[in-house]
């Protein structure tokens, strides 16, 4: 089946070709990151990568920001073209974040496992990995972090800032407590408080991890032996949840592999897929990373005290884009539509759309036509 049959185009515009991920101290010992908890972090090191050039007045920066396994890849190549970075239907010459017209900026979060310091990283108290001593954050210390990295290149305000899924938690937190700094927010896929049901999946994706018998307390890094049978069996299951039925039925049905009778190992095609994934996860990513992001996402609640949410809110001057997916059971359109109702409530301007796809919660990176369309005609020129 071709991608136009799926409701899909080709790709427009074209890649930003060969970029390099850059690396950068922020935080050191003698200036601290104080965290929202009262924890103290240092040094805390970013990894990020920019596209496309800053304008001469500073006006055209975008801050694109990552989901929950993203990285600061987003766009072109490291290398080798057909190994584009994880938004390329999004990010390059003439895509809706044009790098011919904005500076673009993504960097890996804190807590991640890519360059960016987290729980793999050395503790430079005992010499050692952090592991689960690294200590607790939030949304909020994850929009500090970037703001001291655009701080780093020089810029002050945003023509834009988009995300999904995490990447809009963070999208939102900027916008409520620095109003003014951003012209443009994109919410992609968005969930303001997630439900008892998302946070039950998460619950069960930790447990698998912190079950195996190789995690060792989050200690894993010295012992050679890492959480992969937990850490891909929650990679599989996370997955299913970023799909839809619809999209799983498209690709797989019940098509079998083997034309034998009953068997305990991997028959059907969507069980090899699943195997596929959670063993290509293992080479990017770190379990305790998982369990710290993840986290993170359970206890997101700006919208807490609504009232107190709305009187933060009135007179903010940016506007918003939220769209979300029919088929997305993760994080459906009713959250968007919550959240669009509060950002009403405070005067905000609000433009908010459910776009169809087969594909889920996955949607949000993937080539969905009338989706690119509203990001590029909601993004427009810097100003």
């Amino acid at each position: 089946m071709t991608h136009d049959a799926l409701g899909f185009r080709e790709a427009r515009g074209s890649s930003v070709g060969p970029v390099e991920t850059r690396r950068v101290v922020l935080w050191g010992e003698d200036d601290p990151l104080v965290l929202e908890t009262g924890s103290s972090l240092a040094p805390v090191e970013v990894a990020y990568e920019t596209y496309g050039e800053l304008n001469g007045d500073r006006s055209n920066a975008v801050v694109v920001c990552h989901a929950l396994t993203g990285d600061a890849h987003a766009a072109g190549h490291h290398g080798d073209p057909d190994q584009p970075g994880w938004w390329d239907t999004m990010i390059g010459p003439g895509k809706p974040v044009d790098t011919d017209r904005y500076f673009v900026v993504c960097s890996n979060l804190l807590g991640g496992c890519n360059g960016t310091t987290g729980p793999s990283s050395t503790d430079p108290a005992t010499g050692r990995p952090y592991g689960l001593r690294f200590p607790q954050f939030t949304v909020r210390d994850l929009v500090t972090v970037q703001r001291r990295l655009l701080a780093h290149l020089g810029v002050e305000r945003l023509h834009g800032a988009i995300g999904g899924s995490l990447g809009g938690m963070q999208v939102l937190q900027w916008a409520i407590d620095h109003p003014g700094e951003l012209a443009h927010a994109v919410l992609v896929c968005l969930s303001t408080r997630l439900s008892a049901q998302n946070i039950a999946f998460s619950s069960v994706a930790r447990a698998a991890i912190m079950r195996d018998e190789h995690f060792a307390g989050g200690d894993y890094y010295a012992t050679g032996l890492t959480p992969e049978v937990g850490l891909s069996v929650a990679r599989m299951m996370a997955h299913i949840t970023y799909v839809s039925e619809e999209a799983l039925s498209l690709k797989f049905g019940r098509t079998r592999q083997n034309g034998g009778g009953p068997t305990f190992d991997p028959d059907f095609e969507v069980e090899t897929y699943l195997d596929h994934q959670g063993a290509k996860f293992l080479e990017r990513f770190d379990a305790n990373s998982y369990l710290y992001l993840s986290r993170v996402m359970d206890y997101f609640d700006p919208f807490a005290d609504e009232e107190a949410a709305v009187a933060a809110l009135r007179g903010n001057p940016t506007r918003f884009l939220l769209v979300s997916f029919d088929t997305d059971w993760r994080f459906p359109t009713s959250h968007s539509q919550a959240t669009a109702e509060v950002l009403r409530r405070a005067g905000c301007e609000v433009v908010q759309r459910e776009v169809e796809s087969p594909w889920g919660h996955d949607s949000f990176l993937l080539p969905v036509p009338e989706y690119l369309d509203l990001v590029d005609s909601f993004l427009g020129a810097p100003s």
